[in-house]
């Protein structure tokens, strides 16, 4: 490790350390110890997939194809049509300025993105989905965060690189996506190589999802609502949500795949979907699941999430202003089996 990297390392240690996060402090110094190989202590013969584009140009060009969306805002399915970069705010609350509300190495994640070395994640400022269950308010819907430029933006994927984590992990995306295959870039010409993971609330536009067609390494959407009047309750009003999502899996896993872990234990490629199981049905998984199994390989990664707390303004729809229960997300394993799905990442631990 060279000796700026092994600083940025060690600072990193002792910021988790001195946050109460001893365990992640702990694994992180015991990875780095026990790491041999590239950057990202993975495989040494991955390349990612966004530096052939880096290489030819066209990176730089889907950013600015990008870029144009936002004169009359067309990035996500609002469609709101806000003209950003004179300054105005979209729907989600984002002008043509990036804003970022953190990036540290994330251990919270699933264990084939955190590894040893943790999942460099970036959360960004904004979102245009502003569910009224959002454990990330403050971020997604308050407005915390800092302006920062792209150029800034590549120096923190760089600096994730070199403390060791093992992918780039873009939370709520969609909003900057110009401004981030921008930094990509900029990253990729100073030497970026882990995998980038595009996580995203999975309500995407296919025109542009079709531009990070050989950008994005893994995907990681949600797939939130499987019924249009939940969505618009819960979501802002977005009815759409169920078969934008849909037609937006069928794209990411044409260009990516099945998720599946490469000897190291770490994923490099493939769809990876996550589904919040809540209280009351409110997420319709039995549809959700049935509609994987009926369109998607059964080996397709499922998150089946149990962690559903009832967060920011969830207080005010008695349905949800509470806590699974262990029968809810038993249910839902059982139904996910039933379904014939093979690669189920049960987070069950508290209820069994």
């Amino acid at each position: 490790m060279e000796k700026q990297s092994k600083r940025r390392f060690i600072k990193t240690c002792l910021y988790l350390a001195g946050s109460g996060m001893f365990s992640a402090a702990a694994w992180l110094w015991a990875g780095c110890r026990s790491r041999a190989g590239g950057p990202d202590g993975g495989d040494k013969d991955f390349e990612p997939a966004y530096l052939g584009l880096h290489r030819s140009g066209e990176l730089k060009k889907r950013a600015q194809a990008l870029r144009g969306l936002m004169e009359s805002c067309e990035l996500c399915p609002r469609l709101c049509g806000a003209a950003r970069l004179d300054g105005e705010r979209g729907f989600c609350g984002a002008s043509a300025q990036l804003e970022i509300s953190a990036s540290h190495p994330h251990f919270g994640e699933e264990r084939s993105l955190v590894g040893t070395g943790g999942s460099g994640t970036v959360f960004l400022t904004n979102c245009s989905l502003r569910c009224v269950f959002c454990i990330n308010w403050e971020i997604s819907q308050g407005g915390r965060g800092t302006p920062r430029s792209a150029e800034e933006l590549a120096g923190m994927m760089l600096e994730l690189q070199g403390t060791g984590c093992h992918n780039i992990n873009l939370v709520t995306p969609t909003h900057y996506s110009p401004q981030i295959l921008l930094a990509v870039d900029l990253a990729a010409a100073k030497g970026l190589r882990v995998p980038l993971v595009y996580n995203t609330c999975g309500w995407e536009r296919l025109e542009v999802l079709e531009k990070l067609d050989g950008i994005v390494d893994i995907y990681l959407p949600d797939f939130k609502y499987a019924d249009s009047e939940m969505a618009a309750k819960y979501s802002s009003g977005a009815d759409t949500y169920p078969e934008v999502t849909q037609r937006a899996l069928l794209e990411m896993h044409r260009q990516v795949g099945v998720a599946r872990p490469a000897r190291d234990g770490l994923m490099y490629r493939g769809l990876m979907i996550r589904h919040l199981v809540m209280p009351e049905g409110v997420s319709g998984t039995g549809k959700v699941i049935d509609w994987i199994a009926a369109n998607l390989p059964r080996d397709t990664y499922i998150n089946l999430m149990s962690q559903y707390r009832p967060a920011y303004k969830a207080s005010k729809y008695p349905e949800i202003s509470r806590r699974l229960t262990r029968s809810e997300y038993s249910e839902a394993v059982s139904l996910a089996r039933q379904a014939g799905l093979t690669n189920l990442d049960i987070q069950g631990y508290r209820f069994f």
